[in-house]
């Protein structure tokens, strides 16, 4: 049986500064947002400054889900902690969408019972959210494509550019139609983007905490090249799934006939596995087939 194992630690250890940073623009403009959103009475206001808060609390969470996957594997943690990023991609989802019923519920009470709105007021905060959310997503532009942590991140941050954007439009829509209605509308208009740029990290989130096969792997590729392999005959007990948001782990048995091919056709499959596949811990087994004494683990619908 052969092991081997890939660290991506350095990618998490470099996000690091973008989620100081990110934690700490955002926590200034959750302040400055709230407390102008109470003197506008600005239902759009408040609720962005909500959505901003929840922000803060996921980048802390997928900031402080980072560092515990750096962590090393433990006698009780043999995995090491990289799995918390996966939890905290999770956590970041649901509580997104707690923020989306709170929103949304005021917002019907505001349609209900209008309230008088300083639309220049929102309209230069809104503006200041658009700066300080741009920025922060800036921060996390790199990597998204490969960690759904900082993946999350970065929909948050973009999210909330083109909601404060939304805002912007309310205030000047009533500030020259005098329309209240807008500021609850573009709450709902909120709500509806948080929605939609949440559901795919809640959903891919779910399928990693259940070993899932990672988006970014393709099994039937990987199979067809373990089967192409010289001296295999037969593969089984074929498993893929992310050990966190970045590093993804497999385990497969081989059927050589002629017994074990050496630690060079290892090294070699191993190393086609990480750069081909992007499959960073690989635990494989050979077996030679013995009809006397076969694998139990052989059926596909065996675990």
């Amino acid at each position: 049986m052969v092991h081997e194992h890939h660290t991506h630690s350095h990618g998490h250890r470099g996000h690091d500064r973008a989620f100081a940073v990110g934690i700490a623009l955002n926590l200034c403009f959750v302040a400055i947002e709230s407390v102008y959103g109470v003197l506008a009475h600005s239902m759009a206001l408040l609720a962005d400054a909500g959505h901003n808060l929840s922000d803060v609390l996921a980048l802390a969470l997928a900031w402080g889900a980072s560092v515990l996957g750096r962590r090393e594997p433990s006698p009780r943690f043999t995995y090491g902690l990289g799995s918390s990023t996966i939890l905290a991609a999770l956590v970041n989802a649901m509580l997104l969408m707690l923020v989306v019923g709170g929103i949304s519920v005021e917002a019907a009470q505001r349609l209900m019972n209008p309230v008088p709105v300083a639309s220049m007021t929102v309209i230069w905060v809104a503006l200041c959210g658009i700066v300080v959310n741009t920025a922060t997503a800036l921060l996390f532009l790199r990597g998204r494509e490969h960690d759904l942590n900082v993946k999350g991140a970065f929909l948050h941050m973009a999210a909330d550019a083109a909601v404060s954007l939304g805002v912007v439009l309310a205030g000047v829509g009533m500030l020259y139609s005098g329309w209240t209605w807008l500021d609850p509308v573009m709450s709902l208009a909120i709500a509806a983007v948080i929605v939609a740029s949440t559901w795919g990290l809640l959903r891919d989130s779910v399928n990693l905490s259940l070993h899932a096969v990672p988006p970014r792997i393709d099994t039937a590729r990987i199979r067809e090249y373990l089967c192409a392999l010289a001296g295999v005959t037969a593969i089984h007990d074929l498993h893929v799934w992310g050990m966190s948001t970045t590093d993804t782990a497999l385990t497969v048995h081989l059927v050589i006939p002629q017994g074990h091919p050496g630690d060079q056709f290892f090294a070699q499959v191993t190393h086609e596995l990480l750069h081909r596949f992007s499959v960073g811990h690989a635990t494989i087994q050979v077996e030679t087939g013995d009809e006397l004494h076969p694998c139990a683990l052989a059926p596909d619908h065996v675990v």
